[in-house]
């Protein structure tokens, strides 16, 4: 069967979502433009050869409407034969489109294709898609789920109650995330990944301490909600959750032929792919069962991973995950996640999946497994393998 491979990942630096961050000038559609030209001029590939370009964007109104991967191919200026296509599949959008775009590099129905992803959150603020007086869930959902379901905050703290994390487990988490980010930052170990010169994720904070995160207020608390959920703690706070970014991110992807033919150097191949559901009340859950699935069809076990990217939505997701597959922490989130360096939506998958093939490399190691919780009880898993 033929290998899908990635030869070439840029990320812009995140920034931080609201007016003033450092993305906030740049719109959407630009922002994902430049990080397209990045891609293609470091791989020194022409851009006439690729198939297709699909990118993951979760708020698609305003700024980001109208097919904006579309658009930024365009305002990259590709050649107008190359197409572009938007997908959703909420915070794991860009990890569906390097999914979309390697399986079809896979079946011989692309040879060159670029997965990507953006989030102006700065500019299209979450949740702006839903107009005010619609409903999204309809009457057949609410007699399903008849008390009705709840915000990802609701969600986060609901796990950290079920595996009874601690408030100190979770701050500690967030403190070692910021840490690790940091760390990686002042090693150099963004910098090629980075398409931004002299430019960081302005959401890491490599001065917060375990004082001034226990001193945050919970960021959900709610008495409607306290009064159907008792067991609730109140554990969930703006910092041991991810923060509103902007970011873009880009992964060329191709068949090991194709590369070989142009010669470019295939740096990793897709392995095993996966997408699950799990319970949409407790919501961020799926990427235990997404583990487990994409583990079982790759024939390997937790042991055989060098690498995890598990998405730091909240810090009671990625938690729960651990005590569920027992993966130690050198093996995960080491460069930190996505508390301290953000979290763009729509661009997250493919930011994580290019810092997940960077790290790969740094480490010589084999295996990387990257998995990532979505609204609605959804998750992608995905398994790349150094080449």
């Amino acid at each position: 069967m033929r290998d899908a491979v990635i030869v070439e990942a840029v990320r812009t630096p995140v920034g931080k979502g609201k007016p003033g961050g450092a993305l906030h000038e740049e719109r959407p559609v630009d922002l994902l433009a430049r990080t397209l030209q990045a891609l293609v001029e470091r791989a020194g590939i022409d851009p006439a050869l690729v198939d297709d370009v699909i990118g993951g964007c979760v708020t698609q109104v305003g700024d980001q409407s109208l097919n904006i991967t579309r658009n930024a191919v365009l305002a990259a200026g590709f050649p107008e034969s190359v197409p572009g296509m938007t997908v959703d599949r909420q915070c794991g959008s860009s990890q569906q489109a390097a999914h979309i775009a390697a399986q079809g590099v896979i079946s011989g129905a692309y040879d060159i294709a670029i997965a990507c992803g953006v989030e102006s959150m700065s500019r299209v603020p979450m949740g702006s898609n839903v107009l005010p007086g619609s409903d999204p869930f309809g009457v057949r959902l609410g007699e399903r789920y008849p008390g009705g379901l709840v915000g990802q905050g609701i969600s986060a703290e609901l796990i950290a109650a079920r595996w009874k994390l601690a408030r100190e487990e979770l701050d500690a988490f967030a403190l070692e995330s910021h840490r690790r980010a940091a760390g990686a930052w002042e090693r150099g170990e963004f910098d090629r990944e980075v398409a931004w010169t002299g430019q960081r994720d302005e959401s890491v904070r490599p001065g917060t301490t375990a004082e001034a995160l226990a001193g945050l207020r919970p960021a959900y608390y709610d008495p409607a909600m306290e009064q159907r959920f008792p067991e609730i703690g109140w554990r969930v706070t703006a910092g041991n959750s991810s923060p509103v970014n902007d970011g873009a991110a880009a992964l060329l992807i191709m068949g090991a032929d194709v590369a070989e033919r142009l010669g470019l150097r295939p740096r990793a191949r897709f392995h095993s792919f996966a997408v699950a559901g799990d319970d949409p009340l407790l919501m961020l859950t799926a990427i235990m069962p997404a583990t487990e699935k994409v583990l079982a069809r790759a024939g390997l076990t937790t042991g055989d991973i060098d690498v995890y990217e598990v998405n730091e939505a909240f810090a009671s997701v990625v938690l729960a995950w651990q005590r569920e597959t027992g993966v130690d922490a050198d093996r995960l989130n080491v460069r930190g996640g996505a508390v301290s360096i953000g979290h763009p939506l729509g661009g997250s998958g493919a930011r994580i999946m290019t810092t997940l093939l960077h790290n790969l490399e740094d480490r010589g190691g084999r295996y990387g497994l990257q998995t990532m919780c979505e609204a609605g009880g959804l998750a992608n898993a995905t398994i790349i393998e150094r080449l």
